[in-house]
């Protein structure tokens, strides 16, 4: 196996600086917050103070509180979706492409009708139906984002599935899951990782229009959608209490990109005969 050495991009370390700081922040929410995450401590939309950094919200609570407590439930939603999401599309891919015939139709027809299906209009009445659940959160836009991994899953392991190595496997009388896990998966991960990122922010940015619908996270629980949808009103005051969440989700969704960059094909490993 040869291993192509690189320099790591600027963009790169940017994104995954970020990303770092985003995580520790959040992690660290219960022992940085100056406030609880419901915790109603003055006026609504008080201005940014020295003990309060970013101002109160439309209940009189601290924004900086309420954006690491929401970012963690941000956070951890759109990864478990994310994990979720390529579980079942990688799977299904492979299967796809290892096995062709009847089986790469089915599934492939069948992702074909999924796309086919309008995904906010989908979740809209899914939600509707079964309500604002987590679990149902979860499913619904895992589910929504599968089709996706499935295709760049496919199409990758289509290529792979050409090699010799594969088809001595094959001749070896391998099983299907032994030549996914062992020959297939290794080679196709540096596109997978970058595909992981873009579902993670494809996620995050979904869970974060449904709060904002009123669909998403409900309260008292803070995210960054709802806090968006919370403080919509502040800016007829000249508030920018809506912008800062606004930003939260836009900062860690650039920093995703740009970390995932270093995960292209290009920059990965391939393995030689």
């Amino acid at each position: 196996m040869r291993i192509f050495r690189r320099q790591i991009p600027v963009g790169t370390i940017a994104g995954a600086a970020i990303v770092f700081i985003n995580i520790v922040a959040v992690l660290m929410a219960p022992s940085i917050a100056p406030a609880g995450e419901g915790d109603m401590v003055g006026t609504v939309w008080a201005p940014p103070s020295s003990e309060y950094w970013l101002g109160l919200d439309n209940l009189g609570r601290d924004i900086f509180s309420r954006l690491l407590f929401g970012g963690r439930t941000t956070i951890v939603l759109a990864l478990v979706i994310t994990l979720l999401s390529c579980s079942i599309g990688v799977a299904a891919g492979f299967a796809a492409a290892v096995k062709g015939g009847w089986v790469d139709t089915v599934l492939s027809r069948s992702v074909d009708a999924l796309l086919a299906i309008p995904g906010l209009i989908f979740s809209l009445v899914i939600l509707s139906v079964f309500g604002s659940s987590v679990p149902v959160l979860i499913i619904t836009i895992a589910v929504l984002s599968s089709p996706g991994v499935f295709r760049v899953s496919r199409a990758v392991a289509l290529g792979i599935a050409a090699m010799d190595y594969v088809e001595v496997a094959r001749l070896r009388g391998e099983r299907l899951p032994w030549i996914m896990r062992s020959e297939i998966l290794p080679n196709a991960m540096p596109s997978l990782m970058a595909e992981f990122g873009l579902r993670f922010c494809f996620a995050l940015l979904f869970v974060a229009a449904l709060s904002f619908l009123g669909l998403g996270i409900q309260p008292p629980y803070a995210d960054w959608g709802g806090m968006v949808r919370d403080n919509a009103q502040a800016i007829n005051f000249g508030s920018l209490a809506p912008l800062i969440p606004a930003f939260a989700i836009a900062q860690l969704t650039i920093g995703v990109n740009l970390l995932v960059d270093g995960f292209l094909p290009s920059h990965g490993r391939t393995r030689g005969d």
